[in-house]
C-alpha cells in the first residue's frame, strides 16, 4: 500500500493566514521546551490547502493553542493542490488534501494520512425557478452527466419535467481541488472534464449559485449548510440525488438538514462517490510539531469532528494512520 502518513458563506476573507496567538518560531523542526514545563511544546505550524479541511483545520489548530499555547499554528485555504505543492516544496510543514494523493505526489516523497470524512452535495438557489420540484423528485446521476460531463444546454423543464423555460447554468470550480475530483469521479470522469463557468474556492462557487437563480452548483458539506443552523446555507438549497431513480425523493433521500446529509452518508444511501477521506500531507515523513499536531488530531482531536460538522474516520482507519506515522 502507499505510505500513508465544513447566515451566508464564509467569504474571500478565508483566503488569508488564521494565525493563532502564539510565540513565534521555525515551523516544523523539534519541539522545544518553554518556561511552562520541559514538556511543553513551543513553536509555529504552517498548514495549507483544501477548502474543504479548512474549517475543521482551524477548530484542530485552535483546540491544540489550548493545550499548548506556546504553539503557533498558521492555515491558510487555496485548494487542494496548492496545499500539495506547498508541502511538497516545502512552504509549509502540513498539506490539506480533499481528493485522493497523486502517483506524482508520491513519487516526490508526499507520505499522508487520513483525518476526517467529507462529501459533495449538488445545490441550487432558493430562487430557482424549479425549486419544489428538485425537492420532491431530487436530480438522477444520468442528469449531473449531461450537464457537467456532456455540456448539454438544457431548460429547468427539461431537467424537472415542468414547464420552466429557464435555461440551466452549470457552475463548477476553477482551482484544482478535492470537491471538482470527487464529483467528477461520481460522473465518470476527471476534474478537467467538468464543463461550466468556473469559480475559484468553495465559497466563491457556492455564492455564485447563490446570487443565481438559474445556477447549479456543488460544494462541500460546511459550505452547502451552515454550521449553526444545521440548515442549508441562507440562499441555496441542496438538492437530493434521486439515487434509485424512482422519480421521487424518499424519506431516507431527503437533504433539508445537515443532520439528514451525515445520516444519508454514514448509511450508504448517499452515494459513495461524493463522500470521500480527507487528509493531510508531507513530504518524507511528519516530524517535530507536524508529528505532535497530527497525532493529536488523530487521537484527542477526534472528539471536534462531529461537533464541527464532520463525518469521523472509522476506528480501523484511525489505528492504521496512527502506526504509519510512526515516531
Amino acid at each position: 500500500m502507499p505510505k500513508l502518513i465544513p447566515t451566508r458563506l464564509i467569504g474571500a476573507a478565508l483566503l488569508g493566514l488564521l494565525l493563532l496567538p502564539g510565540l513565534l518560531a521555525c515551523g516544523g523542526g523539534t519541539p522545544t521546551p518553554s518556561a511552562a514545563g520541559s514538556d511543553a511544546l513551543e513553536g509555529t505550524i504552517r498548514v495549507s490547502g483544501a477548502w474543504a479541511l479548512y474549517p475543521m483545520m482551524v477548530k484542530w489548530a485552535e483546540e491544540f493553542q489550548k493545550v499548548h499555547p506556546h504553539v503557533r499554528v498558521e492555515v491558510s485555504a487555496g485548494g487542494a493542490g496548492k496545499g500539495a505543492a506547498d508541502a511538497l516544496a516545502g512552504l509549509v510543514e502540513i498539506g490539506m488534501i480533499s481528493r485522493s494523493i497523486k502517483q506524482e505526489e508520491i513519487d516526490q516523497g508526499g507520505v499522508f494520512v487520513p483525518v476526517v470524512k467529507d462529501a459533495v452535495f449538488p445545490a441550487v438557489s432558493t430562487a430557482n425557478p424549479a425549486l419544489q420540484a428538485l425537492l420532491e423528485r431530487g436530480l438522477p446521476r444520468s442528469a449531473f452527466v449531461a450537464l457537467w460531463m456532456e455540456g448539454r444546454a438544457m431548460t429547468w423543464g427539461e431537467l424537472t419535467g415542468t414547464a420552466a423555460a429557464d435555461p440551466v447554468n452549470v457552475y463548477t470550480r476553477s482551482d484544482s481541488c478535492g470537491a471538482a475530483d470527487t464529483w467528477a469521479k461520481y460522473l465518470g470522469g476527471a476534474q478537467e472534464d467538468l464543463q461550466g463557468i468556473a469559480v475559484y474556492g468553495d465559497p466563491g462557487l457556492a455564492e455564485a449559485v447563490n446570487q443565481d437563480p438559474l445556477g447549479i452548483g456543488y460544494n462541500n458539506l460546511n459550505y452547502a449548510y451552515d454550521s449553526k443552523t444545521g440548515l442549508p446555507v441562507a440562499g441555496l438549497a441542496v438538492i437530493p440525488i434521486d439515487v434509485n431513480e424512482n422519480g421521487r425523493v424518499d424519506p431516507a433521500e431527503k437533504l433539508d438538514t445537515k443532520a439528514q446529509a451525515l445520516e444519508a452518508v454514514l448509511a450508504g444511501v448517499y452515494p459513495s462517490p461524493p463522500a470521500r477521506d480527507l487528509y493531510l500531507l508531507t513530504k518524507d515523513r511528519f516530524q517535530g510539531l507536524a508529528l505532535e499536531f497530527v497525532r493529536w488530531i488523530l487521537t484527542d482531536g477526534q472528539q471536534y469532528v462531529d461537533e464541527t460538522g464532520y463525518i469521523l474516520l472509522q476506528e480501523d482507519q484511525v489505528q492504521e494512520a496512527l502506526e504509519n506515522l510512526g515516531d
